[in-house]
C-alpha cells in the first residue's frame, strides 16, 4: 500500500476556507445557565442583557448573555462547534442555540455522537461493545444507589439513555461522605461519580466526552480541538484538547483542578460563559488565517 493518502482524505476547498479547527464546549453552567445560576454580582442597572435559550413546560429555563450569543453565532460560523453535554438528547432538543444547527452534537456524556440531529449507529455500537467489556452493569450500580441513598436527602432517581444514572439530592442535607464513598465503590466496578449542583451522577468511565469529541475530530480532520468545561465530567475533554477554558465556578474550580494548557478564567457565572465564547472566537482566528 503506497503513503500516498486516499483521495477522500483531501479536504475540500469550503473546508480549507473553513479552518479545520474543532470546537467542543459542555453547555450547562459553560454556555448555558439556568436563573439560580446566572451570578449577576452587579447592580441590577448594570445586569447584561439576557436571551433566553431553553425553555422547560413553557417557562424559560436557561439563558446567555446577548453578547455571548452573537459571538456564539459567530463562531458557529467559522469552525465546527460541537455542544457536548452530558444532557439527553430529549433534554438537549430543548436548547435553540444561536447560529447554525450544529451538523454535529454530543450527549448523554459521549453515549450518542449526533450527527445533523440523528444518533449515529456506529457510534451506539462502538459505546456498547467499550461499556460491556469494561465496566459493571447500569443495573447494579443504580441498585447501589438506591439502596445506599437517604430517603431524607433524595428527591429523584433517574436513568439517563439506559446509560447511566443519577441521583436529585437536598444538597443541604447530603452527608459530606457519601459522594466519597460512593466514588470509592464505583471506581471499583468501572465507574465515575461527579456532584453538579443537586445532581450525583454515575457514569461508566469509558463514557466520556472526549472519546465522541475525537471521533468527531476523525470524521471532519480537525486539526485542533478547543474546549470548554465546568465539571468532573469535563475534565477528560479539557485534557485532550489542545486549548482549554474553565469557569471560575463548579466542580474543576472547588476542587483547584488545573492543566497547563487550560485556563482557568475568574469570572463565574454567566459572564464566564460570555469570556468563554469569546476565549473562543480568539483561539479561531489563527487558524482561519492559516494557509
Amino acid at each position: 500500500m503506497s503513503g500516498r493518502p486516499l483521495a477522500h482524505h483531501h479536504p475540500s476547498p469550503e473546508a480549507l476556507r473553513a479552518a479545520p479547527l474543532l470546537v467542543a464546549s459542555d453547555l450547562d453552567r459553560t454556555l448555558i445557565y439556568s436563573a439560580a445560576a446566572l451570578g449577576l454580582a452587579m447592580p441590577d442597572a448594570e445586569a447584561p442583557r439576557l436571551l433566553c435559550v431553553e425553555t422547560y413546560e413553557r417557562k424559560p429555563l436557561s439563558y446567555m448573555t446577548e453578547t455571548a450569543a452573537g459571538l456564539l453565532a459567530e463562531l458557529a460560523g467559522r469552525t465546527t462547534f460541537v455542544p457536548t453535554t452530558t444532557r439527553t438528547r430529549e433534554q438537549y432538543g430543548r436548547i435553540h442555540l444561536p447560529g447554525p444547527a450544529p451538523e454535529f452534537a454530543i450527549c448523554a456524556n459521549g453515549g450518542h455522537l449526533l450527527v445533523r440531529g440523528e444518533s449515529d449507529p456506529d457510534w451506539q455500537r462502538t459505546v456498547a461493545e467499550r461499556l460491556a467489556a469494561r465496566c459493571a452493569p447500569l443495573d447494579e450500580v443504580r441498585a447501589h444507589l438506591v439502596r445506599t441513598a437517604d430517603p431524607a436527602w433524595l428527591l429523584k432517581e433517574r436513568v439517563a439513555e439506559d446509560l447511566f444514572a443519577y441521583l436529585v439530592v437536598e444538597r443541604p442535607l447530603l452527608p459530606d461522605t457519601w459522594v466519597k464513598d460512593l466514588a470509592g465503590w464505583a471506581g471499583e466496578r468501572g465507574w465515575t461519580v461527579s456532584l453538579q449542583g443537586r445532581k450525583i451522577y454515575a457514569v461508566p468511565q469509558p463514557l466520556t466526552k472526549s472519546a465522541a469529541v475525537a471521533e468527531v475530530a476523525r470524521r471532519t480532520g480537525a486539526s485542533e480541538i478547543l474546549a470548554a468545561g465546568d465539571s468532573l465530567l469535563d475534565a477528560d475533554l479539557l485534557l485532550a484538547s489542545d486549548r482549554g477554558w474553565r469557569p471560575g465556578h463548579g466542580e474543576l474550580a472547588d476542587s483547584g483542578w488545573s492543566a497547563p494548557h487550560v485556563t482557568a478564567l475568574e469570572e463565574r457565572g454567566v459572564a464566564a460563559g460570555e469570556e468563554i465564547v469569546r476565549a473562543f472566537i480568539r483561539g479561531a482566528v489563527l487558524p482561519s488565517h492559516a494557509g
